[in-house]
Protein backbone atom coordinates (compact mmCIF):
# COMPACT_ATOMS: atom_id res chain seq x y z
CA UNK A 1 0.00 0.00 0.00
CA UNK A 2 1.34 3.43 -0.95
CA UNK A 3 1.77 5.80 1.99
CA UNK A 4 1.69 9.54 1.37
CA UNK A 5 2.92 12.20 3.78
CA UNK A 6 1.13 15.50 3.11
CA UNK A 7 2.86 18.60 4.47
CA UNK A 8 0.48 21.57 4.03
CA UNK A 9 1.24 25.03 5.34
CA UNK A 10 -1.86 25.35 7.55
CA UNK A 11 -4.40 23.24 9.43
CA UNK A 12 -7.84 22.83 7.89
CA UNK A 13 -9.04 26.31 8.89
CA UNK A 14 -6.45 27.80 6.49
CA UNK A 15 -8.19 28.25 3.14
CA UNK A 16 -5.31 27.35 0.81
CA UNK A 17 -4.46 24.15 2.67
CA UNK A 18 -8.11 23.16 3.05
CA UNK A 19 -8.63 23.45 -0.71
CA UNK A 20 -5.30 22.12 -1.98
CA UNK A 21 -4.82 19.28 0.53
CA UNK A 22 -7.56 18.46 3.02
CA UNK A 23 -10.53 18.27 0.66
CA UNK A 24 -8.77 15.48 -1.25
CA UNK A 25 -8.17 13.22 1.77
CA UNK A 26 -11.41 11.21 1.39
CA UNK A 27 -10.50 10.59 -2.27
CA UNK A 28 -7.01 9.34 -1.43
CA UNK A 29 -8.31 7.10 1.34
CA UNK A 30 -11.16 5.85 -0.84
CA UNK A 31 -8.61 4.89 -3.51
CA UNK A 32 -6.73 2.74 -1.00
CA UNK A 33 -3.85 5.05 -0.03
CA UNK A 34 -2.59 5.45 3.51
CA UNK A 35 -2.24 9.16 4.24
CA UNK A 36 -0.86 11.35 7.00
CA UNK A 37 -1.35 15.14 7.09
CA UNK A 38 1.00 17.30 9.14
CA UNK A 39 0.61 21.10 8.74
CA UNK A 40 3.47 23.47 9.48
CA UNK A 41 1.50 26.15 11.33
CA UNK A 42 -1.10 25.29 13.95
CA UNK A 43 -4.53 26.74 14.77
CA UNK A 44 -3.10 29.06 17.42
CA UNK A 45 -0.98 30.75 14.76
CA UNK A 46 -3.93 31.22 12.41
CA UNK A 47 -6.16 32.60 15.15
CA UNK A 48 -3.47 35.14 16.04
CA UNK A 49 -3.10 36.11 12.38
CA UNK A 50 -6.83 36.52 11.80
CA UNK A 51 -7.26 38.60 14.94
CA UNK A 52 -4.36 40.84 13.92
CA UNK A 53 -2.58 40.19 17.18
CA UNK A 54 1.12 39.67 17.75
CA UNK A 55 2.44 36.20 17.11
CA UNK A 56 3.60 34.00 19.97
CA UNK A 57 7.33 33.42 19.38
CA UNK A 58 7.39 30.19 21.36
CA UNK A 59 4.48 28.83 19.34
CA UNK A 60 6.33 29.66 16.10
CA UNK A 61 9.40 27.79 17.33
CA UNK A 62 7.16 24.87 18.21
CA UNK A 63 5.93 24.80 14.60
CA UNK A 64 9.49 24.62 13.27
CA UNK A 65 10.49 21.81 15.63
CA UNK A 66 7.30 19.88 14.92
CA UNK A 67 7.97 19.97 11.16
CA UNK A 68 11.58 18.84 11.74
CA UNK A 69 10.38 15.92 13.86
CA UNK A 70 7.91 14.82 11.18
CA UNK A 71 10.59 15.01 8.48
CA UNK A 72 12.86 12.69 10.46
CA UNK A 73 10.26 10.00 9.83
CA UNK A 74 9.68 10.81 6.16
CA UNK A 75 11.56 7.68 5.10
CA UNK A 76 8.57 5.62 6.20
CA UNK A 77 6.42 7.02 3.37
CA UNK A 78 6.27 6.16 -0.29
CA UNK A 79 5.64 9.79 -1.30
CA UNK A 80 6.04 13.23 0.25
CA UNK A 81 3.71 16.03 -0.88
CA UNK A 82 4.66 19.60 0.13
CA UNK A 83 2.54 22.72 0.00
CA UNK A 84 4.78 25.66 -1.01
CA UNK A 85 7.87 24.94 1.14
CA UNK A 86 9.02 22.95 4.15
CA UNK A 87 10.32 25.77 6.37
CA UNK A 88 9.25 29.41 5.79
CA UNK A 89 12.12 31.91 5.85
CA UNK A 90 14.76 29.18 5.88
CA UNK A 91 17.03 27.97 3.05
CA UNK A 92 15.83 25.09 0.87
CA UNK A 93 18.20 22.65 2.54
CA UNK A 94 15.48 20.24 3.70
CA UNK A 95 14.05 20.05 0.20
CA UNK A 96 17.53 19.40 -1.21
CA UNK A 97 18.04 16.53 1.24
CA UNK A 98 14.69 14.97 0.33
CA UNK A 99 15.57 15.21 -3.35
CA UNK A 100 19.12 13.87 -3.07
CA UNK A 101 18.97 11.41 -0.18
CA UNK A 102 15.28 10.56 0.15
CA UNK A 103 12.60 9.54 -2.32
CA UNK A 104 12.01 13.01 -3.66
CA UNK A 105 8.84 15.06 -3.29
CA UNK A 106 5.94 16.75 -5.02
CA UNK A 107 5.31 20.44 -4.38
CA UNK A 108 2.11 22.45 -4.86
CA UNK A 109 1.50 26.20 -5.36
CA UNK A 110 -1.71 28.20 -5.47
CA UNK A 111 -0.09 31.56 -4.62
CA UNK A 112 2.95 33.52 -5.77
CA UNK A 113 4.73 32.73 -2.51
CA UNK A 114 8.08 33.44 -4.18
CA UNK A 115 7.19 37.15 -4.07
CA UNK A 116 7.28 37.04 -0.27
CA UNK A 117 11.00 36.68 -0.78
CA UNK A 118 12.08 38.33 -4.04
CA UNK A 119 9.87 41.39 -3.42
CA UNK A 120 10.24 41.57 0.36
CA UNK A 121 10.61 45.01 1.94
CA UNK A 122 13.61 43.89 3.98
CA UNK A 123 16.80 43.86 1.86
CA UNK A 124 18.30 40.95 3.78
CA UNK A 125 15.29 38.76 2.91
CA UNK A 126 15.65 39.55 -0.80
CA UNK A 127 19.41 38.96 -0.65
CA UNK A 128 19.21 35.57 1.09
CA UNK A 129 15.95 34.06 -0.13
CA UNK A 130 15.09 35.62 -3.51
CA UNK A 131 15.66 32.32 -5.36
CA UNK A 132 14.57 29.99 -2.56
CA UNK A 133 11.26 28.91 -4.13
CA UNK A 134 12.99 28.48 -7.49
CA UNK A 135 15.25 25.94 -5.80
CA UNK A 136 12.29 24.15 -4.20
CA UNK A 137 10.64 23.92 -7.62
CA UNK A 138 13.83 22.75 -9.31
CA UNK A 139 14.49 19.97 -6.77
CA UNK A 140 10.91 18.57 -6.97
CA UNK A 141 9.85 15.54 -8.97
CA UNK A 142 6.65 17.34 -10.00
CA UNK A 143 5.52 20.94 -9.44
CA UNK A 144 1.75 21.45 -9.32
CA UNK A 145 0.62 25.00 -10.10
CA UNK A 146 -2.77 26.67 -9.92
CA UNK A 147 -2.43 28.99 -12.92
CA UNK A 148 -0.27 30.16 -15.82
CA UNK A 149 1.59 32.82 -13.79
CA UNK A 150 2.85 30.18 -11.37
CA UNK A 151 3.59 27.85 -14.29
CA UNK A 152 5.82 30.48 -15.90
CA UNK A 153 7.79 30.83 -12.67
CA UNK A 154 8.23 27.06 -12.42
CA UNK A 155 9.50 26.99 -16.01
CA UNK A 156 11.93 29.80 -15.23
CA UNK A 157 13.11 27.87 -12.17
CA UNK A 158 13.92 24.81 -14.28
CA UNK A 159 11.32 22.46 -12.80
CA UNK A 160 11.58 18.89 -14.10
CA UNK A 161 7.83 18.51 -14.64
CA UNK A 162 4.97 20.99 -14.25
CA UNK A 163 1.29 20.08 -13.97
CA UNK A 164 -1.50 22.68 -14.04
CA UNK A 165 -3.89 22.01 -11.15
CA UNK A 166 -6.46 24.78 -10.61
CA UNK A 167 -8.12 25.22 -7.24
CA UNK A 168 -11.47 23.42 -7.48
CA UNK A 169 -14.74 22.74 -5.70
CA UNK A 170 -16.41 19.55 -4.51
CA UNK A 171 -19.47 19.14 -6.74
CA UNK A 172 -21.17 17.10 -4.01
CA UNK A 173 -21.30 20.21 -1.80
CA UNK A 174 -22.13 22.90 -4.37
CA UNK A 175 -25.20 23.47 -6.49
CA UNK A 176 -27.04 26.31 -8.24
CA UNK A 177 -29.19 28.71 -6.22
CA UNK A 178 -32.94 29.06 -6.56
CA UNK A 179 -33.60 32.28 -8.45
CA UNK A 180 -36.23 34.93 -7.79
CA UNK A 181 -36.81 38.04 -9.91
CA UNK A 182 -38.25 40.01 -6.99
CA UNK A 183 -36.81 41.65 -3.90
CA UNK A 184 -33.46 43.14 -2.96
CA UNK A 185 -30.51 42.28 -5.17
CA UNK A 186 -27.65 40.95 -3.05
CA UNK A 187 -24.18 41.81 -4.30
CA UNK A 188 -21.86 39.35 -2.60
CA UNK A 189 -18.24 38.78 -1.68
CA UNK A 190 -16.60 35.92 0.25
CA UNK A 191 -13.08 35.95 1.68
CA UNK A 192 -10.76 35.95 4.65
CA UNK A 193 -10.22 39.01 6.89
CA UNK A 194 -6.84 39.62 5.24
CA UNK A 195 -8.41 40.04 1.78
CA UNK A 196 -11.32 42.29 2.79
CA UNK A 197 -9.09 45.23 1.77
CA UNK A 198 -9.73 44.41 -1.90
CA UNK A 199 -13.32 45.60 -1.58
CA UNK A 200 -12.02 49.12 -0.95
CA UNK A 201 -11.11 49.19 -4.66
CA UNK A 202 -14.81 49.34 -5.57
CA UNK A 203 -16.41 50.74 -2.40
CA UNK A 204 -17.55 54.03 -4.06
CA UNK A 205 -19.17 52.10 -6.91
CA UNK A 206 -20.94 49.72 -4.53
CA UNK A 207 -22.21 52.64 -2.44
CA UNK A 208 -23.55 54.35 -5.55
CA UNK A 209 -25.32 51.21 -6.79
CA UNK A 210 -26.98 50.75 -3.40
CA UNK A 211 -28.21 54.34 -3.54
CA UNK A 212 -29.61 53.94 -7.06
CA UNK A 213 -31.26 50.54 -6.70
CA UNK A 214 -32.82 48.17 -4.19
CA UNK A 215 -29.53 46.41 -3.54
CA UNK A 216 -27.37 45.44 -0.58
CA UNK A 217 -23.84 44.17 -0.09
CA UNK A 218 -23.55 40.72 1.44
CA UNK A 219 -20.20 39.79 3.00
CA UNK A 220 -19.23 36.26 3.99
CA UNK A 221 -16.27 36.88 6.25
CA UNK A 222 -14.75 35.96 9.59
CA UNK A 223 -15.25 39.42 11.03
CA UNK A 224 -16.24 42.87 9.84
CA UNK A 225 -14.05 45.97 10.07
CA UNK A 226 -15.19 47.48 6.77
CA UNK A 227 -16.77 50.93 6.62
CA UNK A 228 -19.55 51.05 4.07
CA UNK A 229 -22.13 53.80 3.56
CA UNK A 230 -25.05 51.68 2.49
CA UNK A 231 -27.06 48.55 3.27
CA UNK A 232 -24.73 45.72 4.18
CA UNK A 233 -25.09 42.36 5.87
CA UNK A 234 -22.43 40.06 7.29
CA UNK A 235 -22.69 36.29 7.34
CA UNK A 236 -19.90 34.86 9.52
CA UNK A 237 -17.89 32.33 7.53
CA UNK A 238 -18.01 28.64 8.42
CA UNK A 239 -16.89 25.75 6.27
CA UNK A 240 -20.26 24.06 6.72
CA UNK A 241 -22.30 27.16 5.88
CA UNK A 242 -20.34 28.83 3.06
CA UNK A 243 -22.30 27.26 0.19
CA UNK A 244 -25.67 28.29 1.63
CA UNK A 245 -24.28 31.77 2.24
CA UNK A 246 -23.10 32.12 -1.38
CA UNK A 247 -26.47 30.91 -2.61
CA UNK A 248 -28.03 33.94 -0.89
CA UNK A 249 -26.10 36.19 -3.30
CA UNK A 250 -27.31 37.30 -6.72
CA UNK A 251 -23.96 38.60 -8.03
CA UNK A 252 -20.43 37.54 -7.04
CA UNK A 253 -17.52 39.98 -6.89
CA UNK A 254 -13.75 39.59 -7.15
CA UNK A 255 -11.93 42.94 -7.30
CA UNK A 256 -8.12 42.77 -7.34
CA UNK A 257 -5.26 45.21 -7.85
CA UNK A 258 -2.96 44.35 -10.75
CA UNK A 259 0.19 43.46 -8.80
CA UNK A 260 2.58 40.49 -9.01
CA UNK A 261 1.10 38.86 -5.89
CA UNK A 262 -2.46 39.04 -7.22
CA UNK A 263 -1.30 37.70 -10.60
CA UNK A 264 -0.62 34.45 -8.77
CA UNK A 265 -4.11 34.05 -7.32
CA UNK A 266 -6.26 31.18 -8.56
CA UNK A 267 -9.69 32.85 -8.93
CA UNK A 268 -11.26 30.54 -6.36
CA UNK A 269 -13.93 33.07 -5.39
CA UNK A 270 -15.15 33.14 -8.99
CA UNK A 271 -15.23 29.34 -9.12
CA UNK A 272 -17.26 29.25 -5.90
CA UNK A 273 -19.73 31.82 -7.18
CA UNK A 274 -20.16 30.00 -10.48
CA UNK A 275 -20.55 26.66 -8.69
CA UNK A 276 -23.61 28.23 -7.03
CA UNK A 277 -24.94 29.51 -10.36
CA UNK A 278 -24.04 33.19 -9.91
CA UNK A 279 -22.94 35.71 -12.53
CA UNK A 280 -19.66 37.38 -11.62
CA UNK A 281 -17.82 40.66 -11.97
CA UNK A 282 -14.04 40.60 -11.60
CA UNK A 283 -10.91 42.61 -12.20
CA UNK A 284 -9.04 41.51 -15.35
CA UNK A 285 -6.09 40.23 -13.34
CA UNK A 286 -4.32 36.88 -13.47
CA UNK A 287 -6.48 33.77 -13.65
CA UNK A 288 -9.67 35.86 -13.60
CA UNK A 289 -9.05 36.30 -17.32
CA UNK A 290 -9.20 32.52 -17.81
CA UNK A 291 -12.37 31.98 -15.79
CA UNK A 292 -14.56 34.91 -16.88
CA UNK A 293 -15.90 34.89 -20.42
CA UNK A 294 -17.03 38.44 -21.09
CA UNK A 295 -20.83 38.83 -21.23
CA UNK A 296 -21.24 35.02 -21.11
CA UNK A 297 -20.74 34.13 -17.45
CA UNK A 298 -19.82 37.57 -16.14
CA UNK A 299 -17.97 40.81 -16.76
CA UNK A 300 -14.35 41.91 -16.46
CA UNK A 301 -14.15 45.45 -15.07
CA UNK A 302 -10.86 47.33 -15.38
CA UNK A 303 -11.86 50.57 -13.64
CA UNK A 304 -14.61 52.24 -11.61
CA UNK A 305 -16.65 53.17 -14.67
CA UNK A 306 -16.61 49.57 -15.90
CA UNK A 307 -17.57 48.27 -12.46
CA UNK A 308 -20.55 50.65 -12.35
CA UNK A 309 -21.66 49.61 -15.82
CA UNK A 310 -21.44 45.90 -15.04
CA UNK A 311 -23.21 46.27 -11.71
CA UNK A 312 -26.03 48.31 -13.24
CA UNK A 313 -26.49 45.78 -16.04
CA UNK A 314 -26.79 42.83 -13.68
CA UNK A 315 -28.78 44.55 -10.94
CA UNK A 316 -31.46 45.58 -13.45
CA UNK A 317 -31.78 42.28 -15.32
CA UNK A 318 -32.77 39.19 -13.34
CA UNK A 319 -33.04 37.03 -16.48
CA UNK A 320 -29.49 37.94 -17.48
CA UNK A 321 -28.22 37.08 -13.99
CA UNK A 322 -29.81 33.64 -14.22
CA UNK A 323 -28.53 32.99 -17.76
CA UNK A 324 -24.96 34.02 -16.94
CA UNK A 325 -25.11 31.99 -13.74
CA UNK A 326 -26.10 28.89 -15.70
CA UNK A 327 -23.18 29.40 -18.08
CA UNK A 328 -20.74 29.75 -15.19
CA UNK A 329 -22.13 26.64 -13.49
CA UNK A 330 -21.59 24.62 -16.68
CA UNK A 331 -17.98 25.82 -16.90
CA UNK A 332 -17.19 24.78 -13.33
CA UNK A 333 -18.76 21.35 -13.82
CA UNK A 334 -16.52 20.85 -16.85
CA UNK A 335 -13.19 22.33 -15.73
CA UNK A 336 -13.00 22.88 -11.97
CA UNK A 337 -14.04 19.77 -10.07
CA UNK A 338 -12.42 17.83 -7.28
CA UNK A 339 -12.85 14.61 -9.25
CA UNK A 340 -10.95 15.98 -12.22
CA UNK A 341 -8.05 17.21 -10.12
CA UNK A 342 -7.81 13.97 -8.17
CA UNK A 343 -7.45 12.00 -11.39
CA UNK A 344 -4.48 14.17 -12.38
CA UNK A 345 -2.90 13.94 -8.93
CA UNK A 346 -3.28 10.19 -8.72
CA UNK A 347 -1.86 9.76 -12.21
CA UNK A 348 1.31 11.61 -11.21
CA UNK A 349 1.64 9.54 -8.04
CA UNK A 350 1.25 6.28 -9.97
CA UNK A 351 3.68 7.37 -12.69
CA UNK A 352 6.36 8.24 -10.14
CA UNK A 353 6.52 4.79 -8.56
Amino acid sequence: MSKILFLPKYPRMGASSRLRTYQFMPSWEGAGYSVKVSPFFNEQYLQERYKGEGLDTWNLLKCYFQRLWVLLGAWRYTHVWIEKELFPFAPAWAEWILAKVGKGYFVDYDDAVFHRYDQARRPWVRRIFSDKIDRVMRYAKVVFVGNSYLEQRAQHAGAKKIVRLPTVIDTKKYGPKTWSSEGTVRIGWIGSPSTLKYLNLIRPELEQICREYDAEVLLVNGKITWKFDGPMRLIPWTEEGEVVAIQEMDIGLMPLPDTPWEQGKCAYKLIQYMACGLPVIASPVGMNLDVVEEAVNGFLAKDGEAWLAALRTLVQDAALRKRMGENGFALVQKEYTLEGNFRRMREEIENSQ
